[in-house]
């Protein structure tokens, strides 16, 4: 009897709901490939996705670097099967830690993808438009980023009533996927998620996460 509970621990799902995270990831799976959302490395504790897009706004950063609108830009997206899940206590300074040290991997990560990659030459700026529970949430994330080196740009005129819809839709898909993988993450006001619009130049990513030689390639190609 000890050992088929063993046995039965050992094959146990990771999730909260298998059957609905089954459902959830493949749907997600799909719209990424729809959407060119591709993992841009193999490392376990990479916490992101990568999307080559064009950029809606024309922004000036604070190190200089001019973003126009139109131009290629490099998305970030949360790799959500890679996020450390949320202890049944709620978070912890440790979790924090770990979501921390999964940034700072992704970021490295990113300055060896983007270097391999001549074709993204052109691609002068990192963006992520992060979800976030509440405007108290979004504060402390906006703090947390801005140690990686990125700046919050919100923008001020509101979202077309098309962007906002898509939106809605994402905060349905963030919210299943966390009620499938773990849902003692889960909260009331999941469907109300605001976005904190991110950048960071990739001179700025090549020199805080970069080797010496990237980040004066990353400064010649600005």
């Amino acid at each position: 009897m000890a050992v088929w509970e063993s046995a039965t621990r050992s094959v146990q799902s990771p999730y909260s709901h298998p059957w609905l995270a089954q459902a959830v990831f493949a749907l997600d799976k799909r719209l990424r490939r729809r959407q060119g959302v591709v993992e841009y490395s193999t490392h376990p504790l990479c916490l992101f996705r990568l999307q080559i897009g064009r950029s809606r706004r024309q922004l000036l950063l604070r190190d200089g670097t001019a973003l126009r609108r139109g131009q290629r830009i490099a998305c970030l997206h949360f790799w959500n099967e890679h996020i450390p899940p949320v202890p049944q206590s709620g978070t912890t300074i440790r979790w924090a830690r770990q979501v921390q040290h999964g940034i700072a991997v992704a970021l490295r990560e990113l300055v060896q993808y983007l270097a391999s990659r001549p074709d993204l030459d052109d691609v002068a700026v990192i963006c992520g438009d992060v979800p976030c529970g509440t405007q108290s949430q979004a504060r402390q994330l906006t703090h947390i980023m801005t140690y990686y080196g990125f700046e919050t740009i919100v923008d001020d005129e509101p979202a077309p009533l098309g962007a906002r819809l898509h939106r809605f839709g994402e905060n349905i898909l963030i919210s299943l996927m966390v009620l499938a993988r773990n849902s003692v993450a889960l909260r009331a006001d999941t469907l109300r998620r605001v976005r904190v619009p991110i950048y960071l130049s990739r001179r700025g990513l090549a020199a805080r996460f970069g080797s010496a030689e990237q980040t004066a390639a990353a400064r010649e190609a600005v």
